[in-house]
């Protein structure tokens, strides 16, 4: 299975549903480049030897690293929900050589929402909880229900910064979505509806589709 969507459309929420109900492997690219930061790729002549040393530098890794750890990730797994890859064209036509989806599933939810979802986002400094100002608020107005620390607002959810994330979405990963948006098993689910109505909507798919 795979999830796509914007930023703030709800993957990691949904796809964490889908990996417990239909007991698959929840892959996303950020958890397989970090359980294989020290994979070795020297023979791949890449600048550097492992992933982890771009990540230390805060620069991007390569596309054909990224394709390698997801295959990796997904030929050890029994069952999958995909979530954060493909990113752009180029990785969507490298999954189509991996593996074969039952079905793809595209989050829709208006920019306005959006902002509205991300920069009303805190986040504890202290233990990485998440909260919302609107959505999911903390029992006390900035401190942490979990652990007691403080809330804070990131700098990349400010305005700015959201807006520029939803920029670089739609010119690299929205093409993703029209890639697969023909084909039989693509299923487009309305993501502004509760948690709930999205995810009855997500499981009635993956039961038809798959």
């Amino acid at each position: 299975m795979l999830l796509l969507g914007p930023p703030g459309a709800g993957k990691g929420t949904q796809s964490s549903n889908i990996a417990e109900e239909f007991d698959v492997e929840h892959v996303t690219t950020g958890d397989a480049l970090r359980s294989n930061k020290e994979m070795d790729i020297s023979e791949m002549d890449t600048e550097y030897d492992t992933p982890g040393e771009y990540m230390d530098q805060g620069e991007l890794v390569p596309d054909a690293v990224v394709n390698a750890i997801v295959e990796k990730a997904l030929t050890s797994a029994d069952g999958f929900v995909l979530d954060g890859y493909p990113r752009n064209l180029e990785q969507a036509e490298q999954l189509e050589d991996m593996t074969d989806l039952d079905v793809v599933i595209s989050l829709s939810v208006g920019e306005a929402e959006l902002v509205d979802r991300l920069t009303g986002r805190r986040v504890c400094d202290d233990c990485g909880a998440n909260y919302h100002v609107e959505f999911n608020p903390p029992e006390e107005e900035g401190v942490c229900d979990e652990c007691g620390g403080e809330l804070i607002h990131r700098e990349d959810d400010t305005e700015q910064a959201v807006r520029n994330r939803l920029e670089v979405f739609e010119e690299n990963t929205a093409p993703v979505i029209d890639h697969y948006r023909e084909r039989e098993n693509f299923v487009e689910i309305d993501g502004e509806q509760s948690l709930e109505g999205v995810w009855n909507d997500i499981e009635t798919a993956i039961e038809r589709k798959a």
